[in-house]
């Protein structure tokens, strides 16, 4: 059996000499191949240059593979066409890995029939954590927004997708559902994501059995320009577009004006109604995103209605 760690990584050559490293020392048993696949996706800094260091310090456990498509998405079809194991391992290029990161992720599928495992992500902050942010209940799920995925110290069955920064697949897994969407995930001049949560859902849809390891751990790096309200707006909206991508909008809806339809426009007044009446620092931020992430949606809704144009319907998927 042999496993690929795909990680893409564009202009991020500090951070993703950081990751190498400590994927290079990772714990695994001799019987087991492994190698690590850096796809390019078309950096122009020095990322060549540092994986062709590990490849001549780590022979024949790194390889470099360049993709000129921008977008993430790109980027992991690449590797996962490219990959030579059986199953593929998922990282980012700002992680820092436990040594027994990799044996703790596969190996629940070299022993079971699990079709993918996804493991712990732990924020590494750089700086003071500020009053306004939560990431306990009841405002856990703004996690999310900084790759945090945490579902307790026990083992269990996923309902849901793993995060693509700690995550692993058959390679049948793909060649069964295809790869990842190249409508979503991050790329320059777009933040849109949703391209790893939306495979993972595809397998939970389709009865796959997804296991979560929480014993498999990296850390993730949050540097201080994402510990700010302003990044967390800016993602809340584009997670709505992406939502509107991935899932769609309600079935028989009643619409507003070119495209949006009549219930997004009735949440976003609710969430800011009770914005404004909030006092509660935490609490009004929270309103606050769930009124960015309703005008993220209208937003998507909106412009695929004038890109159909002059047709009447939205161009979204409906969904029941």
């Amino acid at each position: 059996m042999r496993i690929t760690v795909i990680l893409c990584t564009y202009n991020r050559c500090q951070s993703l000499a950081n990751a190498l490293a400590s994927i290079a020392v990772s714990r695994m048993p001799e019987s087991i191949e492994w190698e690590v696949l850096v796809v390019d996706n078309n950096s122009n800094d020095g990322t060549r240059e540092i994986v062709e260091n590990f490849r001549g310090r780590y022979p024949r456990r790194f390889r470099y593979l360049f993709e000129p498509r921008p977008g993430k998405s790109h980027a992991l079809n690449a590797g996962i066409a490219q990959a030579e194991g059986d199953i593929l391992a998922f990282a980012d290029d700002d992680v820092s890995v436990e040594p027994d990161w990799l044996d703790r992720l596969t190996s629940p599928m070299l022993e079971g029939n699990w079709a993918g495992v996804g493991g712990r992500i732990l924020p590494a902050l750089t700086c003071p954590q500020p009053r306004w942010l939560s990431l306990k209940d009841p405002y856990a799920y703004l996690g999310s927004t900084l790759a945090c995925f945490d579902q307790g110290d026990e083992a269990i069955q996923l309902n849901k997708s793993p995060y693509g920064a700690n995550m692993a697949f058959r390679r049948t897994m793909f060649e069964k559902y295809g790869g990842f969407r190249t409508d979503l995930g991050p790329r320059p001049g777009s933040e849109i994501r949703n391209e790893d949560t939306e495979f993972g859902t595809r397998l939970v849809v389709a009865s796959e059995q997804l296991l979560y390891e929480p014993a498999a751990v990296v850390h993730h790096l949050v540097s201080e320009s994402r510990v700010r309200k302003k990044y967390f707006l800016a993602w809340w909206f584009d997670k709505g577009r992406a939502d509107i991508r991935e899932i769609g909008i309600k079935a028989d809806v009643r619409w507003f004006w070119r495209g949006v339809p009549l219930y997004l426009v009735r949440h976003f007044i609710v969430w800011g109604v009770r914005w404004m009446l909030a006092f509660e620092p935490r609490k009004r931020f929270d309103y606050k995103l769930k009124m960015w992430r309703r005008m993220g949606e209208i937003h998507e809704c909106f412009y695929h209605a004038v890109a159909q144009a002059p047709r009447k319907e939205s161009g979204i998927n409906v969904r029941g």
